[in-house]
Order: C-alpha cells, then sequence, then structure tokens
C-alpha cells in the first residue's frame, strides 16, 4: 500500500494498481469532444393566439385559435380541443373588434371559409393581401342567423 497526498488529502493506493494523476486542463482537451449540433428552428412561427369564448350560451365554443406563418404562408389555426355547436352555414370570419357581438355588422369581417369541422385541430389559409393588422378576433358565425357562437381575441 503506497500512502500519498494529493490536493491536501490522504490518498490510499495498492501498489499494484496504476494511479495517473492529470491536471484538469488535460483532462478537459482530452474528454471533450465538440460535435456541430444543427438547430433547425421550427417552420411554423405563431404570429398572434387566442382562447375562444363562448357569445351566444346556446352554442358553446371552447379552444384556442393561433395564426401562424410557414414558408411565407400564414394560417389560422384551431387546437386539438377545439368545439362548438353545430349549425347551418358556420364559418370562420376575422372581425374588426377585439370582441365580437351576437349579431355582427357588414363590413366589420371577413369569411376566411366554412368551418371544417364542428370539433378538433384544424387550419385555414389566409389569404396573402389580407392585413391581419386591421382584424382583432377570430369569430365562429353562423351567417343563416347572423349569431356568433364564440370568438378568440388574437
Amino acid at each position: 500500500m503506497i500512502r500519498s497526498t494529493l490536493f491536501g488529502l490522504s490518498v490510499l493506493a495498492l501498489a499494484s494498481v496504476p494511479v495517473t494523476l492529470v491536471n484538469a486542463e488535460t483532462f478537459n482537451r482530452r474528454t471533450t469532444t465538440h460535435y456541430p449540433v444543427e438547430i433547425s428552428l421550427a417552420e411554423t412561427a405563431p404570429v398572434a393566439s387566442g382562447f375562444f369564448t363562448t357569445v351566444d350560451q346556446s352554442h358553446p365554443t371552447l379552444g384556442t385559435a393561433t395564426i401562424v406563418e410557414t414558408g411565407g404562408q400564414r394560417y389560422l389555426e384551431f387546437s386539438s380541443n377545439f368545439t362548438t355547436a353545430e349549425g347551418p352555414a358556420v364559418e370562420v370570419i376575422l372581425h374588426q373588434g377585439d370582441t365580437v357581438p351576437v349579431n355582427i355588422a357588414e363590413g366589420t369581417y371577413i369569411t376566411l371559409a366554412p368551418l371544417q369541422s364542428f370539433d378538433g385541430a384544424q387550419r385555414y389559409a389566409i389569404p396573402n393581401d389580407v392585413d391581419i393588422s386591421a382584424f382583432e378576433s377570430v369569430g365562429i358565425w353562423c351567417r343563416q342567423f347572423n349569431v356568433t357562437f364564440g370568438y378568440a381575441d388574437i
């Protein structure tokens, strides 16, 4: 057995086991390997997002609406937990106000598309000529009865 002092501490080592002391700088240089890491930002960049609020209590609407941009194209996306009541001629609109009243006036909104599904994730293209800064909310609106089911302030 060999007794030695290392950093002010007493160290015992068996004579048959070789002990090699390496300073920290040499150790780091020998064991640190730098691998190139490619960090890819998501292709989809969120622009705005909001939670749906029910307007007409007989037509509950829940979930999240998010405007994203990917590859130079903007989309409106609804979360997988999106749900709204069923009805005829239900449309997805962009509205000028930060809230959407039960009955909306012409000239205060644009229609993006008919609602694809009353439940679940979905995506709607926003035309490039639409200035989204002119709109403060997304609405789920029944054209036939002029009734807003719900909206999300974006």
